[in-house]
């Protein structure tokens, strides 16, 4: 068994004849963990729930798991990175080169993944099979809602084994070197670790929507917590991408940092208006 900053190796094994040296990732590791314990989360929270079978989560997380992959990468492909554009894959290469057995759309494993697409595509995939199985469905999104950002907390670590997710030079005592830093940076430069921001802020909003899931829930309106949840990460997401230096961009504009501004604001507002009533009472009660 050999551990090394990439993954796990175990073996060789020799099996009717064949010599096999199975290695496990650190990446795929922390995804599938990150999976599996959000997936726990939501569990554990429709066993509150007594007219919710966690059964369910187990059932669907096929569903899910499935679409967000694919999303992922959907996105990815349509908006790639600084760094794919500069290894000549843009958008229009991928969508011209769809069977390419080495870097086109299909070999996700080469790199090429967005949180974006992964999350459209996680909640296609509850919506799909909650009307499936005629499920409350926003429901269940408010509860996934309150575990995707633990799922994302735990998944943003394998980012730091990718050595990817880095921002902007600092000098502050937590900034991260990389074997291999941009031709523009000395091989000393420390960088931001975007994906340790992202993580810590995720597990505040983790806690933050399970307190009020468990406290307030019967107070808030059934799809809140999905709105919140947009409106935490969109906002993270914005102010992160300032310090990002690997943006994904069109026409110049960073499309990752628009997209969270957009649906931070929408979301925002929408809970605004969902609640106006609230608002607009204590409004007249102070007057």
């Amino acid at each position: 068994m050999d551990f090394d900053r990439r993954g796990l190796e175990i073996g060789p094994f020799d099996i009717f004849g064949l010599t096999f040296n199975p290695t496990f990732h650190w990446y795929g590791l922390i995804i599938v963990t990150g999976v599996f314990l959000a997936a726990a989360l939501v569990a554990w929270l429709a066993k509150r729930d007594e007219d919710k079978d966690p059964e369910h989560v187990w059932n669907g997380v096929i569903w899910v798991v499935l679409l967000a992959v694919i999303f992922a990468r959907v996105w990815h492909v349509l908006f790639p990175s600084v760094s794919s554009v500069d290894a000549g894959r843009t958008a229009e290469w991928y969508l011209t080169h769809p069977f390419d057995l080495h870097d086109g759309p299909l070999i996700m494993w080469s790199g090429g993944l967005s949180v974006f697409g992964a999350v459209i595509g996680g909640a296609l995939g509850i919506l799909l099979y909650a009307r499936k199985h005629r499920l409350a469905v926003l429901d269940w999104l408010d509860m996934a809602a309150v575990a995707v950002p633990l799922g994302q907390a735990i998944g943003r670590w394998g980012n730091y084994v990718n050595e990817e997710l880095y921002g902007k030079p600092t000098d502050l005592p937590w900034g991260l070197r990389i074997d291999n830093p941009p031709i523009e940076y000395a091989n000393d430069t420390h960088f931001h670790p975007l994906f340790l921001y992202e993580s810590l802020w995720n597990l505040a909003a983790c806690g933050v929507l399970l307190f009020l899931w468990l406290r307030y829930r019967d107070r808030l309106k059934k799809g809140d917590l999905v709105l919140l949840y947009v409106v935490f990460y969109g906002t993270a997401r914005f102010l992160l991408e300032f310090l990002r230096i690997e943006v994904a961009e069109v026409n110049g504009l960073n499309v990752s940092q628009t997209f969270s501004f957009a649906a931070a604001v929408v979301a925002a507002l929408w809970l605004l208006y969902r609640h106006r009533a609230a608002f607009l009472s204590k409004g007249k009660n102070n007057v």
